[in-house]
């Protein structure tokens, strides 16, 4: 059978009859598991039988939570990490060594940029940002030891795109291994495997989970390369999930579909009624028919997302005084959670960047980033409004 998005969602691989019956998959809160015998537990270490060993190796409430986001990237296997940081660098530890190069989007997280920067630094892996709107740009950069392509879609905080299927034609064309972070849309919205990417990464702190309450990342791509990341950067770095993380996670996945679709809906009337304010110079959404990549992200997303970048008109100062003048909205840099979220990327999430370097991605010190939340739309709106009109 065939089943939508958001049923799997809700119902995935799980079967409860392995669980004694037990509807909702059952956390296996320990380090260690026994075995039955010395020879079970030789054959397990040596990957001769299946079965469980040490929490740090596998354990069942954070398999389930594996199979589940595999299954809705349509990756062949997943694999669970302690954060999204913890993910981005297992997965790019992966891939490359010494004295290779990565192509980056220009405007990405800001610790994935920190991240990158201290490979640079201490263990010659240098990396280029790029502004991949065209195929020419990309592959001027190229170089032969370039090794990897790695993509944010929408970007943090610019809402920028990057056409998926371009990407994936230049990676497979120069053999290079191809990365997306798809925190910003989940798999509800956007599916990056689909397009040709070879791994999608997600901090699952954000949308997967949506309640605040936990901090996870997950990847899903190939058996053969997930199996590698498991085996040797995982494994021997040890961000691995916690059980009742991964209950967490696999609770909140349920109403995913539903969130998302509220997310979007509040993010596009909001968007909206921001760029029709006169104290607010431009707004960044891809679902408004305005913005230049609007044809791209109806072509790649299945929704348009819930978040909004926007600057208003005046100067930082500006920008943190209206911040300070809300009083629902929070000020917090996370997002995906049921609360409506603004930050100061200059500032926050991203002041490890470089200034030259921010201004470049788009990143200016009048920027905000909102996570519409879940509350009606009229009351983000009313908050929003009102610390406007304060300035």
């Amino acid at each position: 059978m065939n089943k939508s998005i958001d049923t799997r969602l809700i119902h995935g691989n799980y079967s409860s009859r392995f669980y004694h019956g037990s509807l909702i998959p059952p956390i296996f809160q320990t380090s260690t598991f026994s075995f039955t015998s010395a020879e079970e537990g030789e054959r397990r270490f040596a990957g001769e039988e299946d079965g469980f060993v040490y929490s740090r190796l596998g354990n069942p409430t954070v398999q389930e939570l594996e199979y589940k986001i595999a299954d809705l990237e349509n990756g062949e296997e997943g694999i669970a990490f302690s954060s999204g940081m913890a993910a981005v660098s297992a997965v790019v530890t992966s891939v490359i060594k010494t004295g290779d190069h990565i192509l980056v989007s220009e405007g990405v997280y800001g610790c994935t940029f920190g991240l990158l920067q201290m490979l640079k630094d201490r263990f010659n892996i240098d990396f280029s940002l790029v502004n991949m709107d065209k195929k020419e740009t990309i592959e001027s950069l190229l170089r032969p030891q370039t090794k990897a392509i790695y993509v944010e879609t929408p970007i943090n905080p610019t809402m920028k795109l990057v056409d998926l299927q371009m990407i994936r034609n230049i990676a497979k064309q120069h053999n290079l291994f191809y990365i997306v972070d798809n925190t910003f849309s989940s798999p509800v919205l956007q599916r990056p495997l689909e397009f040709g990417a070879d791994v999608v990464l997600h901090s699952a702190t954000k949308y997967i989970g949506g309640h605040g309450d936990v901090i996870a990342g997950l990847a899903a791509g190939s058996t053969d390369f997930i199996s590698l990341v498991r085996r040797s950067s995982q494994k021997d770095m040890g961000g691995i999930l916690g059980p009742f993380d991964a209950w967490l996670l696999l609770r909140g996945i349920k109403t995913l579909s539903l969130r998302m679709k509220r997310h979007s809906e509040n993010a596009k009337l909001l968007s909206e009624r921001l760029k029709n304010h006169s104290k607010i110079e431009k707004v960044y959404y891809p679902g408004d028919p305005d913005f230049p990549q609007h044809s791209l992200a109806a072509k790649q997303m299945d929704h348009f997302g819930g978040l909004i970048s926007f600057e208003l008109k005046g100067t930082k100062a500006a920008a943190q005084s209206f911040m300070n003048h809300l009083v629902m909205i929070q000020i917090a840099v996370s997002l995906g959670d049921a609360e409506t979220l603004i930050q100061h990327p200059a500032t926050m999430t991203h002041a490890i960047v470089p200034h030259e370097t921010r201004n470049k991605m788009g990143i200016s010190d009048r920027l905000l980033r909102l996570s519409a939340g879940l509350e009606a739309e009229k009351d983000i709106w009313q908050d929003i409004e009102q610390a406007l009109d304060a300035l």
